[in-house]
């Protein structure tokens, strides 16, 4: 009962912790710059642009260069890429982002060391520790939700 009434603690102290993170400047950037990322109509077409272009390079892929189209796929697609890469709200975002996701890390870090310092934290931070973080994270390749 009593492992209970602690785990409930801990669980909500870790909402208030999110809450709190979520008051911060960096957190309002980030949901500003995602809206802009979504509502911007030349970002969001630059970004379907080159997710159409992924899926068909990714099909190429399969055959390699024996493909007919190889050379001319992996251009387009490192186009579109850089394209998208350089527009202004992919950029904000991306920095956002990162800025947001280098408190989360700091944040899993500490905990994970105050239990046990040989606890092993997933991070998407490769700047930390290489003994204490298993690597993660989605280095917005789509994988975590976001579109770019």
């Amino acid at each position: 009962m009593l492992a209970t009434l602690e785990r409930v603690e801990i669980i909500e102290k870790a909402e208030m912790l999110g809450k709190m993170i979520n008051a911060t400047d960096i957190a309002e950037k980030y949901r500003f710059y995602y809206h802009k990322l979504h509502q911007d109509k030349t970002t969001k077409e630059k970004i379907e642009a080159f997710v159409k272009m992924k899926e068909i390079y990714e099909e190429v892929q399969r055959f390699g260069r024996f493909h007919p189209d190889y050379k001319q796929i992996m251009k387009k697609v490192r186009e579109l890429k850089r394209d998208m890469d350089l527009d202004e709200n992919v950029a904000n975002f991306r920095k956002a982002e990162n800025e947001i996701q280098s408190i989360l890390d700091e944040i899993s870090m500490l905990i994970g060391k105050a239990v046990s310092a040989n606890i092993k934290v997933a991070t998407g931070n490769p700047f930390f520790e290489a003994g204490s973080a298993c690597g993660g994270g989605c280095g917005t390749g789509g994988g975590c939700g976001c579109s770019a």
